[in-house]
């Protein structure tokens, strides 16, 4: 029982890792449009939104996670 607990928490952190990974990804390449496109592209809002998608995501699943209780030890 212990060691599932371990493995559920630690592929619980591993998503919340890459998925915050993607989301500075996003972020980061909203910057790149923001100064390659000069605002003559809708680019840098296509990035933005996803950024606050993925980061609402990630929210609502840390959110079910610890009403769920999985967070704990």
């Amino acid at each position: 029982m212990a060691n599932s607990t371990f493995v559920r928490i630690k592929s619980l952190k591993i998503f919340a890792a890459v998925l915050f990974l993607l989301i500075l990804y996003s972020l980061g390449s909203a910057l790149y449009y923001m100064y390659k496109d000069k605002g003559h592209s809708t680019r840098m809002v296509k990035s933005l939104s996803i950024r606050i998608g993925l980061s609402l995501f990630l929210f609502i699943i840390m959110m079910i996670a610890t009403r769920l209780d999985m967070m704990s030890q």
